[in-house]
């Protein structure tokens, strides 16, 4: 029985696509990479994180450094941040339900808090945040450990394939959705245990488990 839904933030609560891009696109000079371009945006998505460094001439090993960059940029651009259609009602609605919420991600809890601030969302319980981009894994297992939680007590909400991968790793089913980063035939490629393309759909999957 699930008690704890875990939700991943850019892509997956909140539509942050132009502010990050715009984040790398400021940054490139900084880590010699090519910038970002519109056109580019729709074949990005369909490609892997190391397709996609291959594309845009980045170290990966520099992502760890890029991500802290980036969010210190983001930080100017939280009133602008907007939540995806469905998302507060879907989050209102599982804590009226008897779920306990939870944020990890590699974004920094400042952000995430002053964007829940902004949108008025008072009822995520804990915010995980690391700038470890391939080590969610690690976040959940933290979590599951500091919480006396089960596998089995826990469902883990992501947009990438990073996300599938994290929550395989962890133990605990993942629910994948449609509407951020990463396309769709990447993400099966990962089987994650449910994909969903609109947020009212995460609120069923989370009781019949």
């Amino acid at each position: 029985m699930i008690r704890y839904v875990l939700f991943d933030f850019d892509g997956t609560l909140v539509d942050s696509q132009n502010i990050v891009i715009e984040g790398y696109n400021q940054l490139a000079e900084k880590y010699h990479s090519k910038k970002i371009e519109q056109k580019d945006i729709a074949y990005l998505k369909g490609l892997s994180i190391i397709e996609r460094s291959k594309f845009l001439d980045f170290k990966l090993y520099k992502f760890p450094l890029l991500a802290l960059d980036i969010y210190k940029l983001y930080k100017h651009s939280i009133k602008d941040l907007r939540l995806f259609d469905g998302i507060k009602e879907l989050l209102e609605e599982l804590n009226s339900c008897g779920f306990r919420l939870a944020i990890v991600s590699t974004n920094s809890e400042q952000n995430i808090r002053e964007c829940l601030h902004h949108n008025q969302i008072d009822v995520i319980h804990d915010v995980i945040c690391s700038n470890n981009m391939f080590g969610k894994n690690e976040d959940i297992k933290r979590f599951l450990k500091t919480h006396k939680l089960e596998e089995s007590e826990v469902i883990y909400v992501g947009d990438e394939v990073r996300d599938i991968i994290a929550g395989k790793k962890s133990g605990v089913k993942v629910i994948w959705v449609s509407w951020g980063y990463d396309q769709i035939d990447n993400a099966k490629k990962e089987q994650p245990n449910y994909i969903v393309d609109k947020p009212h759909e995460i609120l069923p999957i989370s009781q019949s488990i």
